[in-house]
């Protein structure tokens, strides 16, 4: 698959993932957003937690913030809360968001931070060699379960509808979806409040069944006449998965957002603004003594 070409303004540092991993292509993608945007690094910031797709923020050249496995929402909605001034991009594997971070996904969706949330789904736990995840189809072996995951798989699309997320996505990183994923991206960010994007990815190392091709013969876009405004016809699409996995915006919704909800400075970022000069710092820090 040959690469998109990007330009040197958000180049981090040089990517450590296997070979063939659709976390290129994701990345690639994200960048290429943020130019056709028209973004300045310093006007983005980008959360994550742990996991193979988490260390994103490392290969991207703007503000970064690397916390817990599973703690990437709870982060992002604090920097939302205090800095109007930056887009908050959030990036999780469905590990790391699904799992671990699972419930904090629940609450980021009720409270409706304005966070993108892009997640990496390779149905797999990479970074840790190969256990299920929440999304690991059951007849997925791994080290762990050497005769399948006995879970049923975690639905997030369907989980986000029924929290009534403003804005539910899912794509694919293979090479006929990656324009499909750029306009995604572009939409998640035109939109005010919560978005999640779930990308549909490989693991080249640990998943030998939800390949790139396995995805190419079994996902499609939902067409063009498809009204992602009706909440019931999201939830019937979000449960078809198997012989067909339909792609593109399934859900979406204008709320009040919980910036808009709480008093906060929105005109201005907190570091910028200037200390009163007749403040005795000492008698500030004995406040909380």
């Amino acid at each position: 698959m040959k690469s998109m070409s990007v330009s040197e303004k958000f180049k981090g540092q040089k990517p450590t993932w296997c070979p063939g991993c659709g976390n290129f292509a994701i990345l690639n993608v994200l960048k290429k957003s943020f130019e056709e945007m028209g973004l300045e690094p310093h006007e983005i910031t980008i959360v994550s937690g742990i996991g193979q797709g988490a260390k994103l923020p490392h290969y991207t050249k703007c503000n970064t913030f690397n916390g817990l496995h599973g703690r990437t929402l709870p982060v992002a909605t604090g920097l939302s809360l205090v800095n109007s001034l930056t887009h908050i991009v959030a990036i999780a594997g469905d590990g790391d968001c699904y799992g671990e971070g699972g419930n904090h996904l629940l609450h980021a969706m009720r409270r409706n931070a304005n966070i993108k949330l892009f997640v990496h789904n390779n149905q797999v736990y990479g970074l840790t060699k190969g256990q299920a995840s929440p999304t690991s189809v059951p007849e997925l072996p791994n080290k762990l379960q050497p005769f399948g995951n006995p879970s049923e798989p975690l639905n997030p699309l369907a989980l986000a509808i029924a929290m009534d997320c403003g804005f539910v996505a899912r794509a694919f990183a293979g090479a006929s979806g990656l324009p499909h994923l750029q306009k995604l991206i572009g939409m998640a960010f035109a939109h005010k409040g919560f978005a999640l994007i779930d990308i549909l990815q490989n693991c080249v190392s640990f998943n030998k069944i939800n390949t790139f091709h396995w995805y190419k013969e079994h996902t499609y876009f939902l067409e063009d006449e498809y009204d992602p405004s009706d909440r019931i016809r999201a939830f019937e699409r979000s449960l078809e998965w198997g012989d067909t996995i339909p792609l593109g915006l399934f859900y979406k919704k204008e709320r009040p957002t919980i910036e808009d909800r709480l008093p906060r400075i929105d005109q201005d970022s907190l570091q910028s603004m200037p200390f009163p000069a007749d403040t005795d710092i000492e008698d500030e820090f004995g406040a909380f003594y």
